[in-house]
């Protein structure tokens, strides 16, 4: 079968093939966000044929789809079961992860299907039309928040989502002495306080005091956007320009600091975002095959269930 093909294909394409040690092309390709919707493209084209093939030898479509619905509903509750359990092992783990994602996608062509592209006529299809919409956004929403994990670049592994706040105020106590500190050897001779260093009290003052405060940028952070951390680093850079070597130096360690403090800001956001999707994506999902139970048990009650 031509989607029993495109699936296998894409558990090749998880499993990183490679042939004499060098890994091939089309892997490479298909590894990539085009090659990734094309192959979903072309698997839920192939489930729509064999729907419209299945139609058309007499029989009801919506019972070739609403069975691939529920296969591929149960393969996604045994792969949460198993990861819940510790089964399976890392790269298992993070092969099936793929696999759950790609599935996921076919179940909407799978649902397009079993809808006829049409709203519900009844209460109990409104509950299944919405349970399946809300695991759905649920779902594309986790797999944005692990591609813009990756796309910002990392999540310090030892700052927990807990800790983030005393540490962004051990920053914030830390960037305050740095800015008052000034030249002793200036002071030791009664010369005037050197501009330079008056100069970063106001970059300070005027930017960075409000930015250490607390948590920034939310909306920034969401979308993976780094604008607002290019529009600090680019005011202390301009700065750096014009102030001596020792203000350089001071510089350079406060736009360090500056950069934890927004990879903070990011991990609570998107740590947060991870553990609050869960939440709905998770229950909803039970839920969902609880319903499909009771659909297909009435199904079977009230029809003849000719195939």
């Amino acid at each position: 079968m031509v989607l029993g093909a495109v699936v296998r294909l894409a558990v090749w394409r998880t499993s990183g093939a490679s042939m004499d040690g060098r890994s091939l092309s089309p892997s490479a390709f298909i590894k990539g966000p085009t090659g990734q919707g094309l192959l979903i493209a072309a698997a839920s084209g192939s489930l729509f044929w064999l729907v419209w093939i299945y139609g058309n030898g007499l029989r009801d479509p919506n019972y070739l789809d609403g069975w691939l619905m529920a296969s591929g509903m149960s393969l996604q509750v045994y792969f949460h079961v198993s990861i819940k359990r510790g089964t399976l092992p890392p790269k298992s783990a993070k092969r099936w992860r793929r696999i759950h994602i790609f599935v996921g996608y076919l179940l909407v062509a799978a649902f397009l299907s079993h809808t006829d592209f049409s709203l519900p006529d009844n209460g109990f299809e409104w509950g299944l039309w919405l349970g399946f919409v809300l695991v759905t956004l649920s779902g594309i929403l986790g797999t944005y928040l692990a591609w813009a994990v990756r796309a910002k670049g990392w999540i310090d592994d030892l700052v927990g989502y807990d800790k983030i706040p005393a540490r962004r105020a051990e920053l914030a106590r830390d960037l305050r002495a740095i800015v008052v500190r000034t030249d002793r050897a200036a002071s030791a001779i009664a010369l005037p306080l050197p501009p330079h260093d008056g100069w970063i009290m106001d970059l300070y003052t005027n930017h960075l005091q409000d930015f250490f405060k607390g948590q920034r940028n939310r909306a920034a952070h969401f979308i993976g956007s780094q604008r607002p951390l290019r529009r600090l680093t680019d005011e202390i850079d301009s700065l750096a320009r014009f102030v001596d070597q020792r203000g350089q130096e001071k510089l350079a360690t406060i736009k360090d600091m500056v950069i934890e403090k927004d990879r903070l800001d990011f991990a609570r956001v998107h740590l947060g975002l991870t553990k609050g999707w869960l939440f709905v994506h998770v229950p909803v999902t039970y839920s969902l095959v609880v319903l499909i139970a009771l659909h297909i048990f009435v199904v079977y009650s009230f029809s003849a269930g000719v195939l």
